[in-house]
Protein backbone atom coordinates (compact mmCIF):
# COMPACT_ATOMS: atom_id res chain seq x y z
CA UNK A 1 0.00 0.00 0.00
CA UNK A 2 1.25 3.50 -0.82
CA UNK A 3 2.35 5.41 2.27
CA UNK A 4 3.93 8.47 0.62
CA UNK A 5 1.61 11.29 -0.55
CA UNK A 6 1.45 11.98 -4.27
CA UNK A 7 2.52 15.35 -5.59
CA UNK A 8 0.85 15.97 -8.96
CA UNK A 9 0.61 19.74 -8.78
CA UNK A 10 -1.14 20.29 -12.13
CA UNK A 11 -3.94 17.86 -11.34
CA UNK A 12 -4.32 19.27 -7.84
CA UNK A 13 -4.60 22.81 -9.20
CA UNK A 14 -7.26 21.75 -11.73
CA UNK A 15 -9.39 20.13 -9.04
CA UNK A 16 -9.04 22.99 -6.56
CA UNK A 17 -10.11 25.56 -9.20
CA UNK A 18 -13.15 23.43 -10.15
CA UNK A 19 -13.94 23.02 -6.47
CA UNK A 20 -13.81 26.77 -5.84
CA UNK A 21 -16.13 27.47 -8.77
CA UNK A 22 -18.63 24.98 -7.33
CA UNK A 23 -18.26 26.56 -3.88
CA UNK A 24 -19.07 30.00 -5.32
CA UNK A 25 -22.31 28.61 -6.77
CA UNK A 26 -23.07 26.88 -3.47
CA UNK A 27 -22.66 30.15 -1.53
CA UNK A 28 -24.99 32.01 -3.87
CA UNK A 29 -27.73 29.40 -3.54
CA UNK A 30 -27.46 29.20 0.25
CA UNK A 31 -27.47 32.98 0.66
CA UNK A 32 -30.61 33.07 -1.48
CA UNK A 33 -32.24 30.47 0.80
CA UNK A 34 -31.08 32.02 4.09
CA UNK A 35 -34.27 34.07 4.50
CA UNK A 36 -36.67 31.16 3.95
CA UNK A 37 -35.21 27.86 5.21
CA UNK A 38 -33.16 26.82 8.27
CA UNK A 39 -29.48 26.15 7.71
CA UNK A 40 -29.65 22.61 9.05
CA UNK A 41 -32.45 21.75 6.61
CA UNK A 42 -30.43 23.10 3.69
CA UNK A 43 -27.38 21.14 4.86
CA UNK A 44 -29.41 17.95 5.27
CA UNK A 45 -30.97 18.22 1.81
CA UNK A 46 -27.75 19.01 -0.04
CA UNK A 47 -25.72 16.37 1.83
CA UNK A 48 -28.41 13.70 1.56
CA UNK A 49 -28.50 14.20 -2.21
CA UNK A 50 -24.74 14.70 -2.41
CA UNK A 51 -23.92 11.44 -0.64
CA UNK A 52 -25.87 9.47 -3.25
CA UNK A 53 -23.78 10.95 -6.05
CA UNK A 54 -20.61 10.43 -3.99
CA UNK A 55 -21.49 6.73 -3.61
CA UNK A 56 -21.70 6.47 -7.41
CA UNK A 57 -18.15 7.85 -7.52
CA UNK A 58 -17.13 5.26 -4.92
CA UNK A 59 -18.24 2.53 -7.30
CA UNK A 60 -16.25 4.14 -10.12
CA UNK A 61 -13.08 4.38 -8.00
CA UNK A 62 -13.03 0.82 -6.70
CA UNK A 63 -16.29 -0.25 -5.07
CA UNK A 64 -17.57 -0.47 -1.50
CA UNK A 65 -14.25 -1.78 -0.24
CA UNK A 66 -12.59 1.63 -0.50
CA UNK A 67 -14.88 2.91 2.26
CA UNK A 68 -13.00 0.79 4.79
CA UNK A 69 -10.48 2.73 6.86
CA UNK A 70 -7.97 2.08 9.61
CA UNK A 71 -8.38 5.65 10.93
CA UNK A 72 -12.07 6.18 11.71
CA UNK A 73 -11.25 8.68 14.47
CA UNK A 74 -9.31 10.98 12.16
CA UNK A 75 -12.02 10.76 9.51
CA UNK A 76 -14.62 11.70 12.13
CA UNK A 77 -12.48 14.65 13.25
CA UNK A 78 -12.07 15.75 9.63
CA UNK A 79 -15.82 15.57 9.12
CA UNK A 80 -16.55 17.61 12.26
CA UNK A 81 -14.03 20.26 11.20
CA UNK A 82 -15.66 20.77 7.81
CA UNK A 83 -19.12 20.85 9.41
CA UNK A 84 -17.94 23.64 11.74
CA UNK A 85 -16.29 25.43 8.82
CA UNK A 86 -19.47 25.34 6.75
CA UNK A 87 -21.87 26.24 9.54
CA UNK A 88 -19.88 29.23 10.76
CA UNK A 89 -19.37 30.55 7.24
CA UNK A 90 -23.03 30.18 6.27
CA UNK A 91 -24.15 31.90 9.48
CA UNK A 92 -21.96 34.86 8.54
CA UNK A 93 -23.17 34.70 4.93
CA UNK A 94 -26.76 35.22 6.04
CA UNK A 95 -25.79 38.69 7.29
CA UNK A 96 -22.63 39.80 5.45
CA UNK A 97 -22.30 40.62 1.75
CA UNK A 98 -21.05 37.62 -0.23
CA UNK A 99 -17.69 39.21 -1.12
CA UNK A 100 -17.03 40.35 2.48
CA UNK A 101 -17.68 36.92 3.98
CA UNK A 102 -15.62 35.19 1.27
CA UNK A 103 -12.72 37.61 1.62
CA UNK A 104 -12.51 36.97 5.36
CA UNK A 105 -12.74 33.23 4.76
CA UNK A 106 -9.69 33.45 2.53
CA UNK A 107 -7.50 33.45 5.56
CA UNK A 108 -7.83 29.67 4.98
CA UNK A 109 -4.95 29.33 2.47
CA UNK A 110 -2.79 31.37 4.87
CA UNK A 111 -3.66 28.99 7.71
CA UNK A 112 -2.99 26.02 5.42
CA UNK A 113 0.48 27.30 4.52
CA UNK A 114 1.44 27.89 8.16
CA UNK A 115 -0.15 24.75 9.62
CA UNK A 116 1.31 22.50 6.92
CA UNK A 117 4.64 22.93 8.75
CA UNK A 118 3.75 21.21 12.08
CA UNK A 119 1.01 18.92 10.76
CA UNK A 120 2.49 17.67 7.46
CA UNK A 121 6.17 18.48 7.94
CA UNK A 122 6.23 20.63 4.78
CA UNK A 123 8.98 23.25 4.55
CA UNK A 124 7.93 26.90 4.35
CA UNK A 125 10.76 29.43 4.46
CA UNK A 126 10.84 32.87 6.10
CA UNK A 127 10.05 34.73 2.87
CA UNK A 128 6.80 32.84 2.40
CA UNK A 129 5.98 33.17 6.09
CA UNK A 130 6.45 36.93 5.75
CA UNK A 131 4.04 36.94 2.82
CA UNK A 132 1.52 35.01 4.92
CA UNK A 133 1.90 37.61 7.70
CA UNK A 134 1.00 40.34 5.18
CA UNK A 135 -2.09 38.35 4.23
CA UNK A 136 -3.14 38.22 7.87
CA UNK A 137 -2.73 42.00 8.04
CA UNK A 138 -5.32 42.11 5.25
CA UNK A 139 -7.66 39.97 7.36
CA UNK A 140 -7.12 42.31 10.32
CA UNK A 141 -7.95 45.38 8.19
CA UNK A 142 -11.20 43.77 7.09
CA UNK A 143 -12.07 43.25 10.76
CA UNK A 144 -11.77 47.07 11.24
CA UNK A 145 -10.64 46.88 14.90
CA UNK A 146 -10.58 50.69 15.07
CA UNK A 147 -14.31 50.98 14.32
CA UNK A 148 -16.87 51.38 17.06
CA UNK A 149 -20.04 49.32 17.21
CA UNK A 150 -22.03 52.20 15.76
CA UNK A 151 -19.83 52.21 12.65
CA UNK A 152 -20.19 48.49 11.97
CA UNK A 153 -23.32 47.23 10.25
CA UNK A 154 -23.01 43.82 11.97
CA UNK A 155 -21.94 42.44 15.33
CA UNK A 156 -18.16 42.04 15.53
CA UNK A 157 -18.62 38.36 16.36
CA UNK A 158 -20.19 37.91 12.92
CA UNK A 159 -16.97 39.24 11.36
CA UNK A 160 -15.01 36.58 13.26
CA UNK A 161 -17.18 33.69 12.04
CA UNK A 162 -15.57 33.47 8.55
CA UNK A 163 -12.12 33.50 10.18
CA UNK A 164 -13.10 30.60 12.46
CA UNK A 165 -14.47 28.90 9.36
CA UNK A 166 -11.13 29.47 7.62
CA UNK A 167 -9.17 27.91 10.49
CA UNK A 168 -11.32 24.78 10.72
CA UNK A 169 -11.39 24.45 6.92
CA UNK A 170 -7.59 24.63 6.82
CA UNK A 171 -7.29 21.91 9.45
CA UNK A 172 -9.74 19.79 7.48
CA UNK A 173 -7.74 20.08 4.26
CA UNK A 174 -4.48 19.25 6.01
CA UNK A 175 -6.12 16.10 7.38
CA UNK A 176 -7.31 15.38 3.84
CA UNK A 177 -3.68 15.46 2.71
CA UNK A 178 -2.70 13.07 5.51
CA UNK A 179 -5.64 10.68 5.09
CA UNK A 180 -5.56 10.83 1.28
CA UNK A 181 -2.50 8.57 1.29
CA UNK A 182 -4.78 5.63 2.03
CA UNK A 183 -8.27 6.82 1.01
CA UNK A 184 -9.76 7.65 -2.39
CA UNK A 185 -11.30 11.07 -3.00
CA UNK A 186 -14.80 9.62 -3.33
CA UNK A 187 -14.49 7.84 0.03
CA UNK A 188 -13.28 11.04 1.67
CA UNK A 189 -16.29 12.85 0.21
CA UNK A 190 -18.71 10.20 1.52
CA UNK A 191 -17.31 10.47 5.05
CA UNK A 192 -17.86 14.25 5.01
CA UNK A 193 -21.36 14.04 3.52
CA UNK A 194 -22.26 11.44 6.13
CA UNK A 195 -21.09 13.73 8.94
CA UNK A 196 -23.20 16.59 7.53
CA UNK A 197 -26.27 14.33 7.47
CA UNK A 198 -25.71 13.20 11.08
CA UNK A 199 -25.17 16.74 12.43
CA UNK A 200 -28.11 18.25 10.53
CA UNK A 201 -30.43 15.48 11.75
CA UNK A 202 -29.23 16.23 15.28
CA UNK A 203 -30.25 19.87 14.80
CA UNK A 204 -33.63 18.72 13.47
CA UNK A 205 -34.42 16.58 16.50
CA UNK A 206 -33.36 19.31 18.92
CA UNK A 207 -34.55 22.46 17.15
CA UNK A 208 -36.43 21.44 14.01
CA UNK A 209 -39.71 22.87 15.27
CA UNK A 210 -38.22 26.36 15.65
CA UNK A 211 -38.67 26.47 19.43
CA UNK A 212 -35.41 28.36 19.99
CA UNK A 213 -36.12 31.42 17.83
CA UNK A 214 -38.50 34.35 18.23
CA UNK A 215 -38.93 37.87 16.92
CA UNK A 216 -35.92 39.07 18.95
CA UNK A 217 -33.48 36.50 17.54
CA UNK A 218 -30.65 37.74 15.31
CA UNK A 219 -30.72 37.00 11.59
CA UNK A 220 -27.90 34.46 11.96
CA UNK A 221 -29.57 32.58 14.84
CA UNK A 222 -32.89 32.61 13.01
CA UNK A 223 -31.18 31.11 9.97
CA UNK A 224 -29.61 28.42 12.12
CA UNK A 225 -32.62 27.45 14.22
CA UNK A 226 -35.88 28.32 12.42
CA UNK A 227 -38.39 25.51 11.87
CA UNK A 228 -38.14 23.11 8.93
CA UNK A 229 -40.61 23.74 6.11
CA UNK A 230 -41.38 21.79 2.97
CA UNK A 231 -39.58 23.48 0.03
CA UNK A 232 -41.71 25.50 -2.36
CA UNK A 233 -42.04 23.89 -5.82
CA UNK A 234 -39.79 26.51 -7.44
CA UNK A 235 -37.11 25.82 -4.81
CA UNK A 236 -37.04 22.03 -5.03
CA UNK A 237 -34.82 21.97 -8.13
CA UNK A 238 -32.40 24.33 -6.36
CA UNK A 239 -32.15 21.90 -3.45
CA UNK A 240 -31.36 19.16 -5.97
CA UNK A 241 -28.65 21.31 -7.59
CA UNK A 242 -27.21 22.02 -4.14
CA UNK A 243 -26.87 18.28 -3.58
CA UNK A 244 -25.17 17.63 -6.93
CA UNK A 245 -22.92 20.62 -6.37
CA UNK A 246 -22.09 19.41 -2.86
CA UNK A 247 -20.91 16.06 -4.25
CA UNK A 248 -18.74 17.90 -6.79
CA UNK A 249 -17.21 20.11 -4.09
CA UNK A 250 -16.43 17.19 -1.80
CA UNK A 251 -14.82 15.17 -4.59
CA UNK A 252 -12.83 18.02 -6.17
CA UNK A 253 -11.33 19.35 -2.94
CA UNK A 254 -10.63 15.89 -1.54
CA UNK A 255 -8.88 14.95 -4.79
CA UNK A 256 -6.93 18.21 -4.93
CA UNK A 257 -5.48 17.89 -1.44
CA UNK A 258 -4.73 14.19 -1.71
CA UNK A 259 -2.69 14.45 -4.95
CA UNK A 260 -0.68 17.65 -4.36
CA UNK A 261 1.19 19.50 -1.62
CA UNK A 262 -1.13 21.67 0.45
CA UNK A 263 1.17 24.72 0.31
CA UNK A 264 1.36 24.42 -3.50
CA UNK A 265 -2.33 24.34 -4.34
CA UNK A 266 -3.79 26.41 -1.48
CA UNK A 267 -3.11 29.77 -3.23
CA UNK A 268 -5.29 28.67 -6.15
CA UNK A 269 -8.28 28.79 -3.85
CA UNK A 270 -8.06 32.57 -4.32
CA UNK A 271 -10.00 32.18 -7.56
CA UNK A 272 -12.99 32.20 -5.22
CA UNK A 273 -12.40 35.86 -4.36
CA UNK A 274 -13.13 37.41 -7.79
CA UNK A 275 -15.97 34.92 -8.19
CA UNK A 276 -17.57 36.13 -4.95
CA UNK A 277 -17.23 39.77 -6.00
CA UNK A 278 -18.78 38.93 -9.39
CA UNK A 279 -21.74 36.96 -8.01
CA UNK A 280 -22.25 39.47 -5.20
CA UNK A 281 -22.57 42.32 -7.66
CA UNK A 282 -24.58 40.49 -10.33
CA UNK A 283 -27.08 38.79 -8.02
CA UNK A 284 -27.14 40.84 -4.79
CA UNK A 285 -25.98 44.26 -6.10
CA UNK A 286 -23.24 44.35 -3.41
CA UNK A 287 -19.71 45.67 -3.79
CA UNK A 288 -17.03 45.51 -1.07
CA UNK A 289 -16.24 48.60 1.01
CA UNK A 290 -12.74 50.14 0.89
CA UNK A 291 -11.36 48.11 3.84
CA UNK A 292 -12.45 44.88 2.20
CA UNK A 293 -10.83 45.87 -1.12
CA UNK A 294 -7.57 46.57 0.75
CA UNK A 295 -7.79 43.25 2.56
CA UNK A 296 -8.50 41.40 -0.68
CA UNK A 297 -5.47 43.04 -2.32
CA UNK A 298 -3.14 42.07 0.56
CA UNK A 299 -4.44 38.50 0.73
CA UNK A 300 -4.15 38.04 -3.04
CA UNK A 301 -0.65 39.52 -3.09
CA UNK A 302 0.52 37.23 -0.29
CA UNK A 303 -1.03 34.18 -1.96
CA UNK A 304 0.57 34.93 -5.32
CA UNK A 305 3.96 35.46 -3.67
CA UNK A 306 3.69 32.15 -1.78
CA UNK A 307 2.89 30.37 -5.03
CA UNK A 308 5.78 32.01 -6.94
CA UNK A 309 8.24 31.09 -4.19
CA UNK A 310 6.93 27.51 -4.21
CA UNK A 311 7.49 27.25 -7.96
CA UNK A 312 10.98 28.76 -7.67
CA UNK A 313 11.86 26.33 -4.90
CA UNK A 314 10.58 23.38 -6.92
CA UNK A 315 12.67 24.36 -9.97
CA UNK A 316 15.76 24.92 -7.82
CA UNK A 317 15.28 21.52 -6.20
CA UNK A 318 15.21 19.87 -9.61
CA UNK A 319 18.51 21.62 -10.46
CA UNK A 320 19.97 20.79 -7.06
CA UNK A 321 20.22 24.46 -6.10
CA UNK A 322 17.96 24.61 -3.05
CA UNK A 323 19.24 27.09 -0.43
CA UNK A 324 18.07 27.72 3.11
CA UNK A 325 15.52 30.48 3.63
CA UNK A 326 13.27 29.70 0.67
Amino acid sequence: MTTTPENRAGLGILFVVLGMFCISLNDVMIKEFSGDYPLHQIVFARSGIGIMFSLVLVQMEGGWGILKTRRPGLHMLRGLLIVIANMTFFLALAVLPLADATALFFAAPLFITVLSIPILGEKVGPLRLSAVAIGFVGVLIMQRPWAGSEELTVNRLILLLPVLSALTYALNQLLTRKLGVESKASALAVYIQGMFVIVSLGFFFVAGDGRFVDANSSDSMTFLLRAWVWPAPQDQWVFFLLGVNSAAIGYCLSQAYRVADAATIAPFEYVGLPLSVFWGFIIFADLPVLEVWIGIALILASGVFVFIRERQKARAKVRGEVRPGA
